[in-house]
């Protein structure tokens, strides 16, 4: 099983790669992205291989080795042999695992543990203490702007819906006919963002998130990687693992940091949660918004 600490493993060049990141082309950038992601396949396959796997050419591998110091590929390539003997159930298991691709029950097997382990990761000291970092400067705000496009829409709304329930804090950025952004005109600089974006990154999301930090408003990102844009502008980031088993992105793991937070957010002041809690469940009620059998069709 590919565990989610693998997948987030730190190669050996990490810290360099990213030191340099900035000063990169955007084919370098993705070809570097990648080797962060997957520092194992540096170790396991042919350079060919590597720059396919990134989506680039070969000849960007070879600028991107020359570029980081190496003279040549071989001598980048002999800095990653120590990934394969902490990480030989990766990168090199899942190759193996390719002929299991018509086995169903091993895929949803495989996609469950390693949803499983990704969820895991996050209690690892270092996530634990981003996210109580990031829930007390978003419980400090006057007011949470909350932002997540395309795929990441999910995870924004899922945050607004439930903060809704405990009282009127956040606001959705989610207006229609390109109104987005409008509900910035009123944000003050003791507002904070939360802005949620994955590779690759939403131009607009990255947009109004700029638009946020000139106004002085505190930015908070949950992503994907170190090299995601929004950690250049983002004052706490949490990040999450996309990996799947299969050609789509997972989200789950940034649920579970959504969850985390208001949870988080709700027990800085549980007795003001819980009576908004009731609040809610009052109007629910009154509206008569949920059943627990099918209604009679009146005809």
């Amino acid at each position: 099983m590919t565990t989610m600490r693998q997948m987030l493993q730190k190669g050996p060049l990490h810290a360099h790669i990213i030191e340099r990141f900035d000063d990169m082309s955007d084919q370098l950038q993705q070809a570097a992205r990648h080797i962060l992601e997957h520092p194992q396949e540096v170790a396991l396959v042919s350079m060919r291989e590597l720059a396919r796997n990134a989506g680039v050419q070969p000849s960007t591998m070879t600028r991107l080795v020359k570029f980081l110091g190496f003279p040549g590929y071989d001598e980048f390539r002999s800095q990653h042999a120590d990934v394969i003997r902490v990480s030989a159930d990766g990168f090199a298991a899942r190759a193996l695992q390719r002929d299991e691709g018509g086995n169903v029950e091993g895929l949803a097997l495989r996609m469950l543990q390693n949803l499983s382990a990704q969820v895991a990761r996050l209690c690892e000291p270092d996530s634990l203490l981003r996210l109580t970092t990031m829930a007390g400067h978003l419980g400090k705000a006057r007011k949470i702007y909350v932002l997540g496009l395309r795929s990441c829409h999910s995870v924004a709304w899922h945050f607004h819906y439930v903060m809704t329930l405990l009282g009127d804090k956040t606001v959705h950025l989610d207006g229609p006919a390109g109104t987005s952004g409008d509900a910035l005109i009123r944000a003050e600089s003791e507002d904070v963002l939360l802005a949620v974006s994955i590779s690759p990154y939403s131009r607009y999301t990255l947009e109004l998130a700029e638009v946020a930090r000139e106004k002085g408003m505190g930015i908070v990102a949950i992503t994907d990687s170190e090299v995601s844009p929004l950690v250049t502008i983002a004052d706490h980031v949490v990040l999450f693992s996309t990996e799947s088993q299969t050609f789509f992105h997972t989200l789950v793991p940034a649920l579970a940091v959504s969850e985390v937070l208001c949870g988080l957010l709700a027990s800085h002041n549980r007795s003001a949660a819980l009576e908004e809690l009731k609040r809610a469940d009052r109007h629910l009620s009154a509206m008569n918004t949920y059943a627990t059998s099918i209604p009679r069709r009146k005809i």
